[in-house]
């Protein structure tokens, strides 16, 4: 486990990864570290051999491709880490490929659910303010969670509703924010803001102690939001995210101007939005062309 540890720790001080993708590696890191052991070998003896069996394995648990992917870029990226750093020579896991992940349509919230979730938010107290500030900032900028709770004052520009934040792999990036977020803004940075901001954090969204607020207490007010508009569902800081990309295609943005928002590597990441799209515009047909309907 020391290595997976040293592993971690580069990921998280080197790489900058998000608390959650840590997390997510570690939980394959430690599933592999366990299967490791059941076929009594080490981190550091691994051949061929080992890999298929590795392979077999996941296999064998019937989860679906997209999470074995998942696994073998954790422990590839591992071994990528070790030859680096001359622990092991060779990377056997860099011959073996990912398996085509399954495609699937991105979770993003319907007009009307969101228009009940702004319209439970109160802006009358500082934590309403900010959880205010919170659903303003996922839905019109389309940032992840970890991008949005590591934005500080110094990197938003007031005049141009810009600002800059760091992404992926330590990617800077800029994001546009419209005039009902700049008025949450105002609110909460002209009142709500000084009752937590009682250590000079620097951060924007702050918790009860002055610190930068967690990933995962984001989730939990997300949870509390939904709830109090009523709404029988489940969603994360990344359905707003999914919600911002589908809205901008569906009112005519290209897909270049999408994938630079959201900070995409590729287009083709981005590209899994247009399939929402259209889908949206068959059902949109098949409601409205009179052959459509018998």
């Amino acid at each position: 486990m020391e290595y997976i540890k040293n592993y971690l720790e580069y990921l998280q001080v080197v790489k900058k990864y998000s608390d959650m993708t840590i997390k997510a590696y570690e939980d394959d890191l430690i599933e592999y570290n366990e299967f490791l052991g059941n076929i009594f070998t080490s981190v550091t003896k691994v051949n061929r051999e080992t890999v298929n069996k590795y392979l077999k394995f996941l296999y064998e648990k019937k989860i679906n491709k997209n999470s074995v992917g998942r696994k073998l870029s954790s422990v590839r990226g591992l071994y990528n880490y070790l030859v680096r750093e001359e622990i092991v020579s060779d990377n056997y896991f860099n011959s073996v490929s990912n398996p085509r992940k399954d495609l699937y349509l991105p979770k993003f919230l319907k007009d009307s659910d969101l228009d009940k979730i702004f319209m439970v938010c109160n802006s009358d107290g500082p934590i309403g303010q900010r959880n205010s500030l919170i659903i303003e900032l996922l839905y019109a900028t389309g940032l992840r969670v970890s991008e949005l709770v590591n934005i500080k004052i110094k990197n938003i520009d007031m005049d141009n509703r810009i600002i800059k934040v760091l992404g992926k792999g330590s990617k800077e990036r800029i994001v546009i924010y419209n005039n009902h977020t700049k008025l949450a803004m105002n609110r909460y940075l002209n009142d709500g803001y000084h009752e937590f901001n009682k250590i000079n954090s620097g951060y924007l969204i702050l918790n009860k102690n002055g610190n930068k607020l967690s990933e995962r207490y984001v989730r939990v007010i997300i949870d509390k939001l939904v709830h109090q508009a009523g709404l029988n569902i489940k969603i994360s800081p990344h359905t707003l995210r999914h919600t911002f990309a589908t809205d901008m295609l569906e009112e005519g943005a290209d897909l270049m101007t999408v994938k630079e928002l959201l900070g995409h590597e590729s287009l083709n990441t981005t590209s899994i939005y247009t399939h929402v799209t259209n889908e949206q515009i068959r059902k949109t047909y098949n409601m409205a062309h009179p052959r459509a309907k018998k």
